[in-house]
């Protein structure tokens, strides 16, 4: 089918990308499940049917993806950015669903690694149905995906550190003002990603010294409709009177990562958002709890001010903390460098 050419014809890849895209639109608030986007091609290869997953306890990307197909799945092909589910949970098996609309073939990027929802691509192939796993697996692996497959990986939240900075690496001028560093367009893309996460977490020092809101917002102020939950960390109080003194503001009285990250994941939190200041991150960082570093950079000079990151631990370079750069875009006049801890000695990186 990748090779077709004629009127209406989706490619595999093409379909792989437009249910990634569905899976975008619902980043943020799929958790603690999976963001899953599907498409469903008829028999002759036109998109029938677009899913992606519902709010937990509504219907899984094929479901949707099928319902909106109807009978013109029957004979044709499932593209899913993720294994189809071959347990009942709070729905029945997506394989189910498949089945019972007589798709003929199954294009997943990544098999499920939730032992107890995999198994669904065997119980395809030994039903008849044509299965191919990998197609833009790494794309898919990169995308609304990531932080999910990483706490299947690791049991822990995945955490994103996002920093502005000028060139010379700071993040606030001498006296401590630091809006805006940054222009409109890099600001909307930070209320974006607000919007996807599951937690915003910043420290008391931030707290006091910014008074943030912690919250995705249009850019009219507004609030979106996905609102992450906003976390403040440390041993001080949060001023009475100001934007954080809310009582759906989760306050942990620790300095340790490690503690923050195991609340986070008793409250079944999978994306975590990084915004605090220097010392906040550089404690992260130095223990190793960092997965993503997305660094806003403007085209500005400050000269004084705080640093971007606090100690981290490092005292040689032989010990330095380097990253891999996955994608470097624009914003307006801003750089946006996305990137991750690069891969160590032993294997791949996370």
């Amino acid at each position: 089918m990748d090779g077709a050419t004629a009127p209406g014809v989706t490619t595999v890849t093409a379909a792989m990308r437009r249910a990634l895209a569905a899976s975008g639109e619902v980043h943020g608030s799929t958790s603690p499940n999976p963001a899953v986007g599907c498409v469903i091609l008829d028999r002759d290869g036109a998109v029938a049917g677009v899913g992606a997953t519902a709010p937990p306890g509504g219907p899984h990307a094929e479901r949707a993806a099928l319902a909106e197909a109807g009978d013109r799945a029957r004979g044709g092909t499932a593209v899913v950015t993720l294994e189809p589910c071959n347990h009942t949970g709070r729905t029945p098996p997506c394989v189910d669903a498949l089945l019972d609309a007589g798709v003929a073939r199954v294009h997943a990027a990544l098999a499920d690694p939730n032992p107890v929802a995999a198994g669904g691509l065997e119980r395809l192939r030994a039903a008849g149905v044509e299965v191919t796993l990998g197609t833009l697996a790494e794309e898919v692996a990169r995308g609304p995906l990531r932080g999910w497959l990483h706490r299947q990986r690791t049991g822990r939240p995945h955490v994103t550190w996002k920093v502005a900075t000028t060139l010379d690496g700071r993040v606030a001028a001498a006296d401590g003002t630091s809006r805006w560093i940054t222009g409109p367009g890099a600001r909307a893309q930070v209320h974006d990603l607000r919007r996807r996460m599951d937690a915003i977490v910043a420290g008391t020092g931030t707290v006091l010294a910014d008074d943030p809101a912690l919250t995705a917002r249009r850019p009219d102020g507004t609030l979106l409709d996905h609102q992450p939950l906003p976390v403040v960390v440390g041993h001080r109080d949060v001023p009475s009177g100001a934007r954080l003194d809310r009582t759906d503001v989760l306050h942990l009285r620790t300095r340790d990562p490690g503690e923050v990250l195991t609340e986070l994941t008793r409250r079944t939190v999978v994306d975590v958002l990084l915004e605090g200041g220097p010392t906040l991150a550089g404690a992260f960082v130095a223990a190793g709890l960092v997965d993503r570093v997305l660094v806003h950079l403007a085209p500005a000079l400050l000269g004084a001010g705080p640093h971007a990151l606090g100690d981290v631990g490092v005292g040689t370079i032989a010990d330095i903390v380097r990253l891999h750069v996955d994608e470097v875009h624009r914003a307006g006049d801003d750089v946006v460098i996305d990137a991750r801890p690069a891969p160590g000695p032993t294997g791949p990186p996370q």
